[in-house]
C-alpha cells in the first residue's frame, strides 16, 4: 500500500498491453487507477473525475502529449508525468517547458515510474476532494452538497451519506458489504437496495432505468460519472 494513501491516477497511453500492465502495477502500489487510450478518452475522463496525477504518453493517435499537458495546465491543478520514446529529447524539453512535473524515457521499470509518481505527489502534498459531476448532475465532497442546474438538491441525511460515499468513489464497483460499512446501514442486502432505490429517485431521469447509479452484476453498484456534460 502506497504511504500515500489511495490517491487516483489516470494513465493515457495507447499500447493495450503496457496500459494493463500499468494498470494492474500501480493498483498493487497501492492507488486506485483510470485508463484511457487517447486524448479523447482522457478529457471525457477529467470531465467527471479529480485525479492526483496523470501519467500520460507523448505520442497518441488523436494528438500530441505535449500539447494535452499545457491543456491539463490552464484548466486544473494537476501534475502530468511525460512517457517519451528514449532519445526524444525535444519531447521532453517540450514537456517540461509545457508543465510537465517529469518524465520518463520508454522502455522503462515500472518500479521507477511508481518511484516518480510517490515523489511527484509527495511534493504536491495533499489534495482536497473535488466536485464529482455525473449526468446534470454534481456533488461536492466539501460541502457535502448536490447540485443540480437549478441549484443544490435537497437530500435526508442518509441520502447524503450515502451519495457521500459513492462519489469519492466514483467508477468503482462497490459491494453492498462496503457500503453498509461504509454508510452506517444495518448491514443487510434490503437496507443497502432501499437506500439506493430511495437515491435514484433523486439523481436519475428514470430510476427504474438508471444511467448514474448502476448495478453492477455479481458485485454490488457504482456510481458512473461522465454522461451529459456539466452546464
Amino acid at each position: 500500500m502506497s504511504e500515500l494513501g489511495e490517491r487516483h491516477l489516470l494513465v493515457v497511453d495507447d499500447d493495450p498491453r503496457l496500459r494493463q500492465l500499468l494498470q494492474r502495477f500501480l493498483v498493487q502500489e497501492g492507488y486506485r487507477v483510470s485508463v484511457a487510450a487517447d486524448l479523447a478518452e482522457a478529457r471525457h475522463a477529467l470531465e467527471g473525475v479529480m485525479f492526483d496525477l496523470v501519467v500520460l504518453d507523448v505520442m497518441l493517435p488523436d494528438g500530441d502529449g505535449v500539447s494535452f499537458t499545457a491543456e491539463i495546465g490552464r484548466s486544473r491543478d494537476l501534475p502530468v508525468l511525460l512517457l517519451t520514446a528514449r532519445g526524444e529529447s525535444d519531447d521532453r524539453i517540450a514537456g517540461l517547458e509545457a508543465g510537465a512535473e517529469d518524465y520518463l524515457a520508454k522502455p522503462f521499470e515500472p518500479r521507477e515510474l511508481a518511484l516518480r509518481i510517490a515523489a511527484i505527489l509527495r511534493r504536491a502534498g495533499p489534495r482536497e476532494a473535488g466536485t464529482v459531476s455525473f449526468g446534470h448532475l454534481r456533488y461536492d465532497p466539501a460541502m457535502k452538497e448536490l447540485f443540480d442546474e437549478h441549484g443544490p438538491v435537497r437530500l435526508t441525511d442518509g441520502e447524503t451519506a450515502l451519495i457521500d460515499f459513492l462519489a469519492v468513489r466514483a467508477d468503482r464497483p462497490l459491494t453492498r458489504f462496503e457500503i453498509a460499512t461504509g454508510v452506517g446501514l444495518d448491514g443487510s442486502d434490503r437496507a443497502v437496495d432501499v437506500a439506493v432505490t430511495r437515491l435514484r429517485r433523486k439523481i436519475e431521469p428514470d430510476p427504474k432505468a438508471p444511467r448514474h447509479l448502476v448495478t453492477v452484476r455479481g458485485e454490488g453498484y457504482m456510481l458512473k460519472t461522465g454522461g451529459d456534460r456539466w452546464p
